[in-house]
């Protein structure tokens, strides 16, 4: 299979490139600063969007790990299969209203991607609530992108909550049941609630804690003063480099979970799968990872340790 990775210079794209190579696939990189046999084009400019359409025909498949929340990107791309990373609720939801004529994953990675497979298989009606708790490792580096999209968070409030009030990101706590013990997690941004949620009528919460308890409670005072935003990115990696993952049904109490060690690792393992399945997949349009990816298969991915209660 011939992948086009989007971004492949940053940290979320070397590692899905790596990762679709040890599987035996074909990966060109695209990127501002890329050299052969890579793809040099600045994605954020008419000229890099026109190279773009010129060259996606001849891939199975695109990966979208830039950072970039365009859909020229998509529009791009044509008939070819597409794979987006991005975590805003907002950008992937215009996305599902797109009509696109392919297989068109909407968030591959850890939240959303894993939270959405785990989430998608609780049984639930409508007028359920489910809530995921996501626990990030602090102790690892990150790209710009990633830091920057965490920091984005405050000071703004969830798009489209099930609430029918303004809900502000990193205000809400709730405590959630994790390897590590039990843990604070702070109301955030996450967009499994407008891609599995809404369309189910299933109110979907999505909660944030790293793993350094210090770190997490920076975030909540960040929350409530805006103006410490900046520090964020400025913030020394404190704590470990493991994840985990969970979604919790309220009123049955049933809890599928995943975890494991190193974010990038799992994002890449979880977006190479999402794009092996997106060019395999017959044409389904705008679709969640849920749609793409069981739980079955997400509990026989390598590093991956998946929990049942």
């Amino acid at each position: 299979m011939r992948v086009l990775v989007l971004g492949a210079r940053g940290a979320v794209g070397r590692a899905v490139s790596d990762h679709l190579r040890r599987m035996g696939h074909t990966v060109t990189g695209v990127g501002r600063t890329m050299t052969p046999p890579g793809m040099p084009l600045d994605l954020s400019t008419g000229e890099g969007l026109t190279g773009l359409r010129a060259a996606a025909d001849e891939y199975d498949v695109v990966v979208n790990a830039s950072g970039i929340e365009d859909p020229a990107l998509v529009a791009c791309t044509g008939e070819v299969p597409f794979v987006e990373i991005s975590a805003t609720g907002a950008y992937l939801e215009s996305l599902a209203v797109t009509g696109s004529a392919t297989t068109l994953v909407l968030g591959a990675g850890l939240a959303p991607g894993a939270t959405t497979i785990l989430a998608a298989a609780l049984p639930a009606v409508p007028g359920d609530d489910v809530d995921v708790a996501i626990s990030l490792g602090s102790g690892e580096t990150h790209g710009n992108a990633a830091v920057e999209w965490t920091a984005g968070l405050v000071g703004r409030t969830i798009h489209r909550p099930p609430e029918a009030e303004p809900v502000p990101n990193l205000h809400e706590t709730r405590r959630f049941r994790t390897e590590a013990g039990i843990r604070t997690h702070l109301r955030a941004d996450f967009p499994d609630h407008v891609l599995i949620g809404v369309p189910r009528g299933v109110a979907v919460r999505s909660y944030l804690a790293v793993s350094s308890r210090l770190a997490t409670a920076a975030l909540a005072v960040a929350g409530r003063l805006p103006v410490l935003a900046p520090l964020i990115s400025r913030a020394p990696h404190w704590g470990d480099r493991c994840w985990e993952v969970s979604a919790t049904h309220r009123r049955t109490g049933r809890r599928l979970s995943a975890r494991g060690v190193g974010q990038s690792h799992a994002t890449a393992l979880l977006t190479a799968h999402a794009a092996v399945a997106a060019a395999t997949a017959p044409r389904r349009g705008p679709v969640p990872m849920s749609e793409l990816v069981t739980v079955a298969e997400l509990r026989e991915m390598d590093g991956i340790e998946f929990g049942e209660s």
